[in-house]
């Protein structure tokens, strides 16, 4: 077990290099950067994140400024260095856990990222939380009711609700609930005077304003782990041991619940790890631009429409780390469920 845990550590480290590596020679061949949008600043022109073109005659985003001011430009953002050596130079911060500045906010990236947080964890956990205690039962209903009316009809609401988009689900909830009806809040995950409300009444008005947000993240969730719920009872239900406990008399309770629970879930416990962190920081672009809530989600967005090279980089490093440990987990998470199971 050390010597396996040993390898996929070590294996971490080409791993997040590649990605880092492919990450940032491409960043070199998008127009549009920092130093293009600060020269069309200068020229009274807003490049909005695409660099400055003029209709019928090519690229001219440098023209109209002297090249002393283009020259310090680039030494503003580090780019008066060649790019092996900001590479290298990138690769030393990483290895010591800074992420850099931002170009465009007068922040470092951690600072940006413990901001954004607290929103895309709102939304990721009630999503996470509710989609496993509503599909893990459901499914284990579907999966004892299996070829019944009642499973017929769940996964027809289940597949639908996934086949929605959570965006168009969520615009039809604004529509509805936030226009006609007015019954939730369009924006935000807090009214403007949340500071001087009481602590009973700071709890309700945040549970009024994620409920929508959570509603259109949640719907497509519970159709993966409904399905892969039904189909690890039904497959345990069906095998010898099973058999076996009826003959010698056991109730149906008991069997499902003492015998068929522990096998089958095996890989949702597997999966938990994996869906417990990305929660944390699987903002959804989308739900987060609709519904106004500044989160993880919108700042990577926003960062490459910017071009703010250390926010993507930084932000992609830590992601990165972040997934390559949750999966070692969630690996290790199999030999405890199941001792059976031996990496060697």
């Amino acid at each position: 077990m050390l010597s396996y845990i040993l390898k996929r550590l070590l294996l971490m480290i080409p791993t997040l290099f590649g990605i880092l590596l492919l990450t940032f020679v491409v960043i070199q061949f998008v127009p549009g950067g920092p130093v293009e949008q600060m020269v069309a600043q200068l020229q009274g022109r807003d490049s909005g994140g695409e660099g400055a073109a003029v209709s019928g005659a090519g690229y001219r985003g440098r023209q109209g400024v002297d090249a002393e001011r283009i020259a310090e430009i680039k030494q503003l953002y580090g780019f008066d260095k060649p790019p092996l050596e900001r590479f290298i130079q990138m690769l030393g911060q990483f290895a010591r856990f800074d992420l850099g500045k931002s170009f465009f906010y007068p922040k470092d990236v951690w600072q940006l990222v413990k901001e954004k947080l607290p929103v895309s964890i709102s939304l990721g956990l009630w999503t996470f939380f509710l989609s496993y205690l509503v599909s893990v039962p459901l499914g284990i209903a579907k999966a004892v009711r299996a070829g019944t009316r009642f499973d017929t009809l769940t996964s027809l609401v289940v597949l639908i609700g996934y086949a929605i988009p959570g965006f168009v689900l969520g615009v039809a909830l604004l529509v509805v609930f936030g226009g006609q009806l007015q019954w939730f809040p369009l924006r935000g995950l807090t009214s403007g005077n949340w500071e001087t409300l009481s602590w009973g009444a700071k709890v309700v008005d945040y549970l009024w304003h994620i409920a929508l947000p959570v509603t259109a993240s949640v719907l497509g969730a519970f159709a993966v782990t409904t399905m892969l719920t039904k189909n690890a009872f039904l497959e345990e239900i069906g095998k010898q041991y099973v058999l076996t406990a009826r003959a010698k008399g056991l109730s149906e309770r008991k069997v499902l619940w003492k015998h068929v629970m522990r096998n089958a879930l095996i890989p949702l416990v597997t999966g938990f790890p994996a869906a417990f962190i990305g929660a944390f920081f699987a903002g959804s672009l989308l739900i987060e631009t609709l519904f106004s809530l500044d989160g993880l989600g919108l700042l990577s967005y926003e960062s490459v429409m910017r071009r703010d090279y250390p926010v993507v980089l930084g932000t992609l490093y830590l992601f990165t780390l972040i997934g390559l440990v949750t999966k070692l987990i969630s690996d290790l998470c199999y030999v405890w469920v199941d001792p059976r199971v031996k990496f060697d």
